[in-house]
């Protein structure tokens, strides 16, 4: 990488300151660990969008609290692309310990949340034993969502060493059954889960290759249907309609939230200050060394590993054009990826928002977190509206005490049901959920659909109309005889 490059990327970085049931028992003695090391210590968990600012909270709270920070995010975990998935430099990281970090070969599309699961309260267990707090942040909500509760189906039990790196993890795990899955036709797949778990096909559409061949590796690899494992689960003392019971008690949850219009901003701002850092070049080495084969072979997958990463499949067609194009058409092609970009991330943004309060702060049963919210629009205030009310509540879990600041508040249906089953046949749909089914009525999508079956039948009707009025007459002309009416 040229010098130049490197100062941009010094640059950009430089201004972020700105701003089965052995496996569960095998996580189970990891938590009990936990909890019987911390003493005083908390678990903290940094919630929140793309861009309101979680990595330096962390770092700054690590270094003044004496902690570690665990990434939760599924694009950071891979080597390579350290622009586009936003990562701490090796500067920061000297300013408070990172894990969890470009740890995953990028080639690799296998790696899954159990993995992370299992490493990162190895991890934990680790940082609670050295009397450290461990600090969890990233915008890889499920990620998170897999420490704090027991809500993932294990198969196999895997004893993971802090210190074990992603390679021994390959040699000691199965070949990927759920990767081999995926390779079949959607609807064959579907037909095999209907034949040995009926009820999780029924909540599953078709189309949905990645669940559906989940839902059959489980089956496989335990011999109990995917849907009974969910029931027991959520049986379980503590669970709920979401999963099992709490794996921590009184973890301390950060939420950092920013006004719509100020995080879009923002937003805008950061993807600018990437390409002043060197992402073209960025992804073009990239595209380069680990794609370009893939692409004249028409092999590229855009939705595994890192390659899903926002930012990269959004400048498929500018990083593919051939020499024969025009510099008019490649400044277009750049201008529609940059726009592609911009838009993917604030859409990222809200789905991030709309995962905390569905799966946080309007969680159903009984295993309800309190979650503490920070406003973290005006990044000029950020030490006085952020980092002093960070340490204060993190302080009072450390006391034991009660935090001043009250957790988030949200109203909600605590009888609506987050599972229910509906088939939309206009849109070739199925969801899950009171609230999403409600959402999914009042959609862009559903609305054209409705409007485009409208216009169809009122095109039909004038037709159906006359051929009724001719059968009429035909009837009063021959009322004893059959309809001779020909329909053409």
């Amino acid at each position: 990488m040229c010098g130049t490059t490197q100062s941009r990327i010094l640059h950009y970085y430089g201004n972020r300151h700105a701003f089965s049931h052995q496996a569960t028992l095998c996580c189970s003695r990891m938590a009990a660990a936990c909890q019987r090391v911390r003493s005083s210590l908390p678990l903290l968990v940094i919630l929140g969008a793309t861009g309101t600012g979680k990595s330096k909270l962390a770092i700054e709270l690590g270094q003044r609290l004496g902690g570690e920070i665990i990434s939760a995010d599924s694009m950071q975990i891979y080597k390579g692309l350290d622009i586009i998935t936003n990562k701490v430099t090796p500067e920061e990281q000297q300013l408070c310990k990172h894990h969890m970090i470009s740890i995953v070969d990028p080639l690799v599309s296998t790696y899954t949340v159990v993995e992370f699961r299992n490493k990162a309260l190895s991890l934990i267990e680790d940082i609670f034993g050295r009397k450290k707090i461990p600090i969890v942040v990233g915008g890889t909500n499920y990620y998170i969502e897999s420490l704090l509760w027991k809500v993932l189906i294990d198969q196999k039990e895997r004893n993971i060493s802090p210190s074990e790196t992603w390679e021994d993890t390959v040699k000691a795990s199965p070949p990927n059954l759920k990767k081999e899955l995926e390779t079949l036709d959607s609807q064959e797949l579907h037909r095999r889960l209907r034949e040995v778990d009926p009820e999780m096909a029924a909540r599953l559409h078709p189309h949905d290759k990645r669940k559906v061949a989940r839902s059959l590796q489980v089956y496989e690899e335990t011999g109990i249907p995917h849907s009974k494992l969910i029931h027991q689960q959520q049986q379980a003392d503590g669970g709920g309609p979401l999963g099992g019971p709490l794996r921590f008690q009184d973890p301390c949850i950060l939420w950092l939230n920013a006004d719509l219009a100020a995080l879009d901003k923002r937003l805008d701002q950061r993807v600018d200050d990437m390409l002043d850092a060197g992402l073209l070049d960025e992804l073009k080495d990239f595209h380069d060394r680990y794609n370009q084969e893939k692409v004249v072979n028409k092999s590229q997958d855009y939705e595994h590993g890192i390659f899903q990463s926002i930012g990269f499949k959004e400048f498929h067609e500018y990083l593919t054009m051939g020499d024969h194009f025009t510099e008019e058409d490649r400044q277009k092609l750049l201008k529609k990826g940059i726009e592609a970009l911009k838009q993917a991330t604030k859409r990222y943004a809200r789905k991030q928002n709309k995962w905390v309060r569905n799966r946080f702060l309007k969680r159903p049963g009984v295993s309800v977190l309190p979650v503490y919210g920070l406003d973290v629009t005006d990044v000029a205030q950020w030490k006085e509206s952020v980092l002093k009310p960070a340490l204060h509540i993190v302080e009072s879990f450390m006391k034991g005490e009660k935090p001043a600041l009250e957790p988030v508040k949200v109203d909600y249906d605590k009888n609506e049901n987050k599972r229910s089953h509906h088939v939309c046949e206009l849109c070739d749909k199925i969801i899950l959920g009171d609230r999403e089914w409600t959402a999914h009525l009042k959609s862009k999508s559903h609305l054209h659909h409705t409007r485009k079956r409208r216009k169809l039948e009122a095109k039909e009707c004038p037709a159906e109309q006359k051929r009724d009025a001719q059968r009429a007459e035909a009837t009063r002309e021959n009322p004893d005889g059959a309809d001779t009416l020909t329909t053409v």
